[in-house]
């Protein structure tokens, strides 16, 4: 019997899958929880095999919780069920220790399948997702840009000047050239519109949206 805990903020989505997986001969929901911080206590308390994660929630995110749980219960696989694709999201949560990552539009049967995949230890991975970090993994690596150059670009991205930042982080404009230049070059890209838009994509810089 494989024991799992349901964590979403949605209670008629919970509802569903809880309804779903119990109706599985072995398959036994032990616990359900509709934020991060309610899933580290459900697993703390009953230690399932299985925990199926949502990622955007409010008190504590899925990417938080699956960390926190990896650290704690080693023995205790992630299963990521969300709407969110995008490869800052995947690969924070497999960064997190995710064992699986999977889109809230899989059919049910397979889903089912999947989180006794999960409990074998094995890696899950909706074909999307799969798709895009082999994707990812293939394409060239950029370096990372420094933290100060980080700052520089938080400034583009609140749409400040170069003058502005200059003056905000009491060095000359043309240091923020300088910074914003290196910045392009690290993150291949040409401008500063598309190196704000690539450094929120790689997790480099939080979205407008990135709260809850």
């Amino acid at each position: 019997m494989t024991r799992i805990v349901v964590v979403d903020d949605h209670p008629v989505v919970r509802g569903g899958l809880v309804g779903w997986l119990a109706a599985q001969p072995d398959l036994e929901v032990v616990a359900e929880a509709g934020d991060g911080l309610a899933a580290l206590a459900a697993v703390a308390e009953h230690e399932p095999d299985v925990v199926l994660m949502d990622l955007r929630m409010p008190r504590m995110d899925g990417v938080t919780a699956t960390g926190r749980i990896a650290a704690a219960h080693p023995g205790v696989r992630v299963l990521v069920l969300t709407t969110y694709d995008t490869d800052a999201d995947i690969v924070r949560a497999v960064e997190a220790g995710a064992t699986g990552y999977l889109l809230k539009d899989t059919p049910l049967p397979q889903l089912a399948d999947a989180v006794r995949a999960a409990a074998r230890g094995e890696t899950v991975l909706a074909p999307p997702v799969a798709a895009r970090l082999v994707s990812r993994m293939r394409a060239p690596a950029f370096e990372t840009p420094t933290a100060r150059e980080l700052q520089v670009l938080s400034g583009v991205a609140r749409g400040l000047t170069n003058a502005d930042i200059g003056r905000e982080l009491f060095i000359g404009e043309a240091t923020v050239k300088t910074h914003l230049l290196r910045v392009f070059a690290k993150l291949g890209v040409d401008d500063r519109t598309r190196a704000v838009l690539v450094a929120v994509e790689r997790g480099l810089l939080a979205g407008p949206g990135s709260a809850g």
